[in-house]
C-alpha cells in the first residue's frame, strides 16, 4: 500500500483575534474569573466570594443576565454589566432526526461554525462536542477531515456548547425546586469536529468547568476524550483532565494506519500502545476505549481481529466497532453485518467487550465521521478526495 497522505494539512491556522468590548465570563477558569474581576474594580478581598456566586449562576442555574442575580447588590449588578457579558455560541439550525438525535449547526466569533450533536440513549444523553473548526488531521475514511483546519475553539466555545444544549433540552435546574438526579445530558464525549489534544489548554479548561461541583457537575467518568493518537499529550491528559480516554484506532498494521489515521506516521501503533498501558492508573479510569471503523476489505479480517487482541493485551479495554457511515465522495464501503459481528465474536471470546455502536442520526448526517460545517459539506467530488487521502 502506497501512503502518500500527509500527517497533517499543510494549512494556516487563523489565531483568535479577541473581541473587543465586555469580557465574556463563559470559559473563564475560577482564577481567570477571579484576576477579570479584580482588574475591573472588584475587591481582592471580596473576588474569591464573588466567583463562586457568579459561577453557579452561570454554571448551576444557566443565567445569563447579571440582573437575575439576586444575591449580588444592585449597583455590582450594573457594574458587571457594563464591564462583562456571559455569551454563549449563536444556534443557526437545529435539526432532529428520526431516532431522536439533535444536531446543531452554531455560529462561533468570526463566523465560523461548526456541529454538536446530542444523542438520547435509555438512561443517558450523550452530547458530541467538537473542540477545532475542521481538522488538522486527514484520516482518510472522516468527513470532517476533508475540511481544513480554520482555528481552534475556545475555552468558551466549548463549554458553550454544552450551555445550548442544556437550554434546549430545558435541563438548567429550577431554583427551589426538589433536586432532579435524572438527566437528560449525563455525557460528554469529545468526538466531534478537531482533534482535542491539539487543543489541549481550552479542551482541559472547559472540561474543568463541566466537571465543577458548584456547576454542571459532571463526573470524571461521564467525559470522554477521544484522540487520533497526539502520544505526547496523552500523560498529560491523564494529569491534568483525568477523564475517560477512547483512542481512533482503526487498524492492526501500522501499514494501514498510516493510511487511516495519518498521524501514525508521526507515533506508530507501539509508540501508541505504550503510552495507552500507563493511562488507567495514572488517571484512575477503568478502562480505556479503542474505537474502530469497520471498513469493507481494509481492516475487517479474521486476522486484523486477533493482531489487535494481541496489541490491546494487559491493558484494561473495551472495543467499539462502528459500521463505516458513508458521506458523499467517501472512499470506503461500510463492512458487512456479517463481517462485523464475526469480528466482534472473536474479540468477545478473547475477553473483551466488543458492542458494535448502532448508528444514530444518519438521515441528519450526524452520525460518527460525518460532522462538517454547512458550508463546507459536499463541496468536494470523490476523486477530489481520494487524491487528497493518497488513495
Amino acid at each position: 500500500m502506497t501512503v502518500k497522505a500527509p500527517i497533517t494539512q499543510d494549512v494556516m491556522t487563523i489565531p483568535r483575534k479577541l473581541p473587543e468590548g465586555p469580557i465574556n465570563l463563559v470559559g473563564l477558569t475560577r482564577d481567570g474569573m477571579r484576576d477579570a474581576l479584580i482588574e475591573n474594580g472588584t475587591p481582592e478581598k471580596q473576588a474569591k466570594m464573588r466567583v463562586g456566586q457568579i459561577w453557579q449562576w452561570i454554571y448551576q442555574w444557566g443565567k445569563r443576565d447579571f440582573d437575575e442575580m439576586t444575591n449580588l447588590s444592585k449597583t455590582y449588578r450594573a457594574e458587571l454589566g457594563e464591564k462583562f457579558v456571559i455569551e454563549v455560541p449563536e444556534v443557526v439550525t437545529r435539526q432532529v432526526s428520526e431516532d431522536g438525535t439533535r444536531k446543531y449547526l452554531v455560529k462561533i466569533a468570526g463566523g465560523h461554525e461548526v456541529e454538536v450533536v446530542y444523542i438520547p440513549e435509555d438512561g443517558r444523553g450523550t452530547l458530541c462536542v467538537s473542540s477545532q473548526v475542521g481538522c488538522t488531521l486527514t484520516c482518510s475514511f472522516c468527513h470532517t477531515g476533508t475540511q481544513k483546519l480554520v482555528r481552534n475553539l475556545t475555552a468558551g466555545e466549548i463549554i458553550g456548547q454544552v450551555m445550548i444544549a442544556r437550554d434546549d433540552l430545558n435541563e438548567w435546574p429550577e431554583q427551589g425546586a426538589p433536586k432532579d438526579e435524572t438527566r437528560l445530558l449525563s455525557n460528554i464525549v469529545l468526538m466531534g469536529m478537531g482533534e482535542p489534544l491539539y487543543n489541549f489548554e481550552n479542551v482541559r479548561d472547559a472540561m474543568k468547568i463541566a466537571m465543577d461541583a458548584e456547576g454542571i457537575q459532571l463526573s470524571r467518568r461521564r467525559i470522554t476524550l477521544s484522540t487520533s493518537g497526539v502520544v505526547p499529550e496523552i500523560a498529560r491528559t491523564a494529569e491534568e483532565i483525568g477523564c475517560q480516554l477512547a483512542i481512533s484506532f482503526h487498524a492492526t498494521t501500522d501499514e494501514v494506519r498510516d493510511k487511516l489515521v495519518p498521524i501514525n506516521k508521526r507515533w506508530n501503533i507501539a509508540e501508541l500502545v505504550e503510552a495507552l498501558r500507563a493511562y488507567p492508573r495514572v488517571s484512575n479510569s477503568e478502562r480505556i476505549t479503542f474505537e474502530y471503523v469497520m471498513l469493507d476489505g481494509v481492516n475487517d479480517t479474521d486476522a486484523d481481529a486477533h493482531r489487535l487482541i494481541k496489541l490491546i493485551e494487559g491493558i484494561p479495554a473495551k472495543i467499539n466497532l462502528i459500521p463505516f457511515n458513508e458521506w458523499p465522495g467517501a472512499p470506503y464501503k461500510r463492512s458487512s453485518g456479517n463481517r462485523i459481528h464475526r469480528f466482534a465474536d472473536i474479540i468477545y471470546k478473547a475477553g473483551y467487550a466488543s458492542p458494535i455502536r448502532k448508528p444514530r442520526g444518519e438521515d441528519i448526517m450526524a452520525a460518527c465521521g460525518q460532522l462538517k460545517s454547512a458550508t463546507e459539506r459536499a463541496r468536494k467530488s470523490r476523486k477530489q478526495i481520494q487524491a487528497e487521502a493518497g488513495l
